[in-house]
């Protein structure tokens, strides 16, 4: 059974959360961010906004899974990862 809108935006949240916390992920947890992602962007009825904030969690989550230390590119992006987290509770 797939997982609807909102139980989408909460697993992004919580792995986004999970990471900021421990600043450390795995390249699995990338893989399924930009499924998540990929999945919500298809929906037609995301505004345009939300979808730019997604875009930019893929693009982390691709520099993440080739990155050579994913551990320390999370912590680089420790900024990042809190106003995602903010803007995913605004939308969702």
């Amino acid at each position: 059974m797939p997982l609807d809108y909102h139980h989408q935006v909460t697993l992004l949240k919580d792995i986004l959360t999970e990471q900021q916390a421990d600043c450390c992920g795995t390249v699995a947890e990338c893989e399924q961010i930009e499924r998540l992602i990929k999945s919500l962007m298809v929906n037609a009825q995301i505004d345009q906004n939300v979808k730019n904030v997604l875009q930019n969690i893929y693009e982390y989550s691709q520099s993440g899974k080739s990155a050579s230390e994913l551990n320390q590119h999370i912590t680089s992006q420790q900024q990042n990862l809190t106003q995602w987290i903010q803007d995913i509770d605004s939308f969702s």
